[in-house]
């Protein structure tokens, strides 16, 4: 028998790839944080002698969620800025986190997010927020996944001065991470419409050099540059627009559009919930799906949602409630959508977001066995449209345990909200 560090065996196994697959009695063996192999469970139990086995009779087991776009830091506002208008809304926000941010702001905040997305099934997340370098250090102490975006803006901040010192402080951040096996980096000008062509061509040429993802938010025409040129075509024109760009949100694009999105292979980063609260419109999901474009999930920040199953239902039930012209993606490509796309956008499909041997074992466990998901007659569709996030009861990054049992194994939750309390009663004094 071959020895190995963990076997789980469950009672449906979804892989994503290949897709619309759903195995029934199989288990996933581990060994040294990557998977060995997806088999039987009877095959699996004659094959490998496991130092620790875990089975979970009324589970599904799939890849822990991606979520491809938040700013992990501003759950140290949720609830805080409510307005009734997208305006209202960042004004507030940009207001207090003008008063707020430093590096202990984003320590806290970024920690108080990561137990938010444990627990919610959530292994790797996409971040863009200042102080770039505490992210990247909170996700590594607390073991999970993270693709940390790099801010280039040309006004100062309290991080750097201009966008000559974004870069250089964001490039020998990403020099320091190289080969660390859960932290990578993306480029992140991510209000592009504010930043000038010089700028955008630097950014440009440090993606293309290094290979980089580059994170943007995108209102497609609605959010012309301050020149009148629409903020996609100026992209376009510049070489922005391709295979490495995540466009956050996405929206108000029209047909030729989401063609330059296809012919370029772009990402989209779809925040459903955070568009929806924020009044900012809908993505026409659907028919960029169709169109083959890469549609990932983001939850947009923790001040809106952080909540990757929430977001993945509401992506799907707005997709088959709009008329959008275009047939609703199934059950199985929304949570492609969810898991792979995400990490395809990150530039991690090589590493997570499926089931394939090889691949770091970063894996997500949902009990069906409940009220609300009772009876199953398909596992794909009750994850996507009934189960919640108190049905997550494990979840793993490179085979370590960082949820068992619906409990955190290495985060200090009491210590985590006790210190977002005390942050609740500073911002509470500022209001």
């Amino acid at each position: 028998m071959e020895h190995i560090d963990t076997l789980i065996t469950a009672r449906w196994v979804i892989p994503i790839e290949p897709g619309g697959l759903v195995l029934e009695h199989h288990a996933l063996a581990v060994d040294r944080g990557r998977i060995v192999a997806l088999l039987p469970t009877g095959l699996a139990v004659e094959r490998y002698a496991p130092r620790e086995r875990i089975e979970r009779p009324t589970h599904v087991l799939l890849p822990g969620f991606v979520n491809a776009h938040t700013r992990a830091a501003t759950s140290l506002l949720r609830g805080a800025v409510e307005g009734s208008s997208f305006e209202a809304w960042s004004m507030s926000l940009r207001r207090l986190e003008q008063r707020w941010i430093d590096a202990e702001y984003v320590r806290d905040g970024t920690e108080l997010a990561i137990a938010d997305m444990l627990t919610s099934g959530t292994s790797c997340f996409g971040d863009v927020h200042l102080f770039p370098e505490v992210v990247a250090q909170v996700a590594s102490d607390q073991r999970i996944r993270a693709c940390v975006g790099l801010p280039v803006a040309d006004e100062p901040s309290v991080w750097a001065g201009s966008a000559d010192e974004c870069l250089a402080k964001g490039l020998e951040l990403h020099d320091e991470y190289r080969d660390d096996p859960l932290i990578t980096t993306a480029l992140a000008p991510y209000s592009p419409e504010t930043l000038g062509e010089p700028t955008l061509d630097r950014v440009r040429r440090a993606a293309d050099e290094l290979e980089l993802p580059i994170i943007a938010r995108l209102h497609g025409r609605a959010a012309p540059h301050r020149g009148g040129e629409h903020a996609l075509a100026r992209l376009d024109r510049l070489g922005l627009l391709s295979p490495l760009l995540v466009a956050v949100h996405a929206l108000a694009l029209e047909n030729d559009d989401i063609e330059r999105f296809a012919r370029a292979g772009s990402s989209v980063a779809h925040c459903a919930r955070a568009t929806l609260k924020l009044g900012l419109g809908v993505s026409p999901a659907p028919r960029l799906v169709s169109r083959g474009i890469n549609v990932s999930l983001g939850t947009n920040g923790a001040a809106c949602n952080n909540d990757l199953l929430e977001e993945l239902r509401t992506a799907a039930l707005l997709a088959r409630g709009l008329p959008f012209g275009d047939p609703s993606p199934d059950e199985h490509a929304w949570l492609k959508a969810a898991t792979l796309n995400g990490a395809r956008a990150l530039g991690l499909a090589e590493v997570t977001g499926s089931l394939v041997p090889g691949k770091w074992a970063d894996l997500c466990c949902i009990d069906l066995g409940r009220a609300q998901t009772e009876p199953v007659q398909d596992p794909a569709a009750q994850i996507v449209y009934c189960a919640s996030r108190d049905q997550v009861s494990d979840l793993w990054v490179a085979g370590r345990a960082l949820v068992s049992n619906g409990r955190l194994t290495h985060l200090d939750l009491d210590d985590v909200l006790g210190r977002a309390r005390a942050w609740r009663e500073r911002i509470r004094q500022s209001l």
